[in-house]
């Protein structure tokens, strides 16, 4: 498999991480959009929401739950913040590996 966010996952590329137990890991996104960007992922490659299966429930809620702490170790959990997950090509996901974007550290602005 030539999933990037795997290779991260692997230690065979480097990221700047923030977060990381046994089933998920984050790290600051390369292209940030707000002072506060970074991206969380399950180790699992799972390519994308319409991929998860019934027996992933436990590590999405689990993801779900790591967000919590990587919003409080960003400094961003009392100010708020905003989570987005791309999906498909007019969602713009750009790497097919299910990934949730943590943004914040400014007020956000929503453009339609």
């Amino acid at each position: 498999m030539d999933c990037i966010f795997c290779k991260i996952v692997k230690g065979e590329l480097p990221a700047k991480k923030v977060y990381e137990d046994e089933h998920v890991v984050a790290f600051h996104d390369i292209n940030p959009v707000a002072p506060v960007h970074v991206l969380a992922i399950p180790k699992k490659h799972i390519a994308s929401l319409l991929d998860i299966q019934p027996e992933d429930k436990e590590l999405i809620g689990h993801l779900h739950l790591s967000l919590q702490k990587v919003a409080a170790e960003m400094g961003v959990q009392e100010s708020g913040f905003r989570v987005i997950t791309n999906t498909g090509q007019h969602g713009q996901q750009t790497v097919f590996h299910i990934h949730y974007h943590l943004i914040g550290g400014r007020q956000l602005e929503w453009k339609m």
